[in-house]
């Protein structure tokens, strides 16, 4: 079964808009613009961080911000609406920006966020986060940077304490090569399995929440269904939160709410 089918690479921004029509922006944060996690090709890897105004829980959710590989303050923006029940509970969310597609590929992406969390975790003080409470997050492509965050880090210092997965490619395998749609899946096959997340589950492995619509026609379902398997075998904690009629990018109204709500409990949970 494909990875992706070659529909418009714009239907992977439609679900951040619409959930933003169920959430409105209520959270106080104190935001620090553009903190430098590192340098690629002479130019600045940053990230933004929302600090709650009060209540902060010691706890942080580092959120990968990637839609078809690709990166930038306007996602950003659009995503910020799925930061507001976060902050208000008390977190701190580290909005990850990387080397964006078609400039950059998807090893590259996932070297600059494995970077990132890396950097978050030495400085998590810094903003008065405990390191052993980061989890992570992200939609789409988001939602594979963040599995590959949690599951195949094991010989770094820091490593996600939870992780929430929304709609995420799990296995790039037969999807690489020359691709007008998805540049980033433009590279090597052979390194494919390098960056499936599906490969990479094993015991120890942090907590892990997936949330899929099965109407999916982008990514489908199976990759979720096939990632909830591995983490079953591997004897991880997860759950499997399935959406029915939903398709990618299509969480409105009670939906919206429910994917929401997951994640927040989710992290309240494991964080």
């Amino acid at each position: 079964m494909p990875l992706l089918s070659l529909t418009s690479v714009s239907k992977l921004f439609i679900l951040p808009l619409t959930l933003m029509l169920t959430m409105p922006a209520s959270a106080q944060a104190e935001i620090i613009r553009n903190v430098v996690y590192g340098q690629k090709d002479g130019l600045a890897m940053v990230m933004d961080v929302y600090q709650p105004d009060d209540n902060a829980n010691g706890a942080a959710v580092a959120y990968m911000i990637s839609g078809g590989w690709m990166s930038s303050t306007m996602m950003q923006n659009a995503y910020e609406s799925m930061f507001v029940p976060l902050v208000d509970a008390g977190y701190t969310v580290f909005a990850v920006r990387h080397g964006s597609s078609p400039r950059y590929n998807v090893l590259e992406a996932w070297s600059d966020v494995s970077q990132a969390f890396q950097f978050i975790g030495n400085n998590a003080a810094d903003y008065g986060v405990d390191p052993a409470r980061i989890g992570v997050s992200g939609i789409s492509a988001g939602g594979h940077l963040s599995l590959m965050l949690g599951l195949s880090t094991d010989d770094q210092p820091h490593r996600p304490a939870a992780v929430v997965a929304y709609m995420p490619p799990t296995n790039l395998r037969g999807m690489t090569g020359p691709n007008d749609n998805f540049p980033a899946l433009n590279f090597d096959a052979a390194m494919a399995p390098t960056v499936s997340p599906v490969d990479f589950a094993s015991a120890g492995d942090p907590p892990v929440l997936l949330v899929h619509g099965d109407a999916d026609d982008l990514v489908n379902i199976s990759h979720s269904e096939n990632m909830y398997q591995a983490l079953e075998s591997a004897g991880i904690v997860r759950d499997f939160v399935v959406i029915e009629g939903a398709g990618h990018g299509l969480f409105t109204g009670d939906d919206g709410v429910t994917a929401a709500n997951a994640l927040k409990g989710w992290f309240d949970q494991h964080l």
